[in-house]
């Protein structure tokens, strides 16, 4: 049997269409997209065992009984919106009943389950507040609360990384100079949690932990890959470590 920690990764995928005009000819053109590829290929070897949950998937798969979700030791919800969670295709379509899966990870939580979120155009309150996280039971959890508005900051220039906690563990290890950052989500600490690392001119979080007792959460509130994250950071040294040292502490106990 393996010892290897489960993590369930949801998010990271979209699809985009294309209109393609050729003189008098036009045609349409769809790309399905994984951002999730490197981080998926860096965590292979280490002591995680990742499954990935495309976002066009969760909707009608993402688990809707805590014991379900009671396989994993943490879950990560990376670029998803919290529509996607909330509404099954069983209500959307059929108008029946169905569980809030919000709900669903809230209780997984408090039972001991560990919560990460990653930024991205459909995290926290995301472009033009369509991620909808503010205010749901999965606020709650995070280390940081949503801005009630699109909270989407580009920074084409690039965005300086300030560690603020290298004693904690989630830094520990990495390199001094981090690459910079091409945008995140703006969003406020908890006054539970402890701020790691800082983003862009006026400082605001990019990482931050909370430790709930039996349970813990932490948000990086860039993206994992693409568009936010430039290609500097897959040859880091630190990017690999980033991410092991972010799960072994989200799933340490005690």
């Amino acid at each position: 049997m393996s010892s290897r920690k489960k993590v369930l990764l949801v998010g990271e995928s979209w699809i985009s269409s294309a209109s393609h005009a050729k003189g008098f000819d036009q045609f349409f053109t769809t790309t399905a997209h994984n951002g999730a590829v490197n981080f998926l290929k860096v965590m292979s070897d280490t002591d995680y065992d990742v499954t990935h949950m495309p976002s066009e998937v969760a909707q009608s798969q993402f688990p809707a009984k805590v014991e379900d979700l009671a396989q994993y030791d943490a879950i990560i919800l990376s670029d998803v919106g919290a529509n996607t969670i909330l509404i099954h295709p069983d209500t959307w379509l059929h108008s029946k009943i169905f569980p809030n899966r919000l709900k669903v990870i809230a209780e997984y939580v408090k039972n001991g389950g560990s919560i990460m979120m990653v930024g991205g155009y459909l995290s926290f309150q995301g472009v033009n507040g369509q991620a909808r996280y503010r205010n749901t039971p999965i606020e709650k959890l995070l280390p940081v609360t949503c801005l009630p508005y699109d909270d989407r900051q580009e920074t084409p220039e690039g965005s300086e990384v300030k560690v603020i906690s290298a004693e904690h563990p989630v830094v520990a290890g990495l390199p001094a100079t981090w690459p910079v950052l091409l945008g995140y989500n703006e969003v406020v600490l908890h006054p539970e949690a402890t701020l790691v690392a800082t983003v862009g001119e006026d400082e605001h979080p990019l990482i931050a932990a909370r430790d709930m007792g039996n349970s813990r959460s932490l948000v990086w509130t860039s993206d994992m890959s693409a568009h936010w994250m430039p290609d500097d950071y897959l040859a880091w040294p630190g990017y690999k470590a980033l991410w092991v040292n972010c799960l072994d502490w989200l799933t340490a106990r005690g």
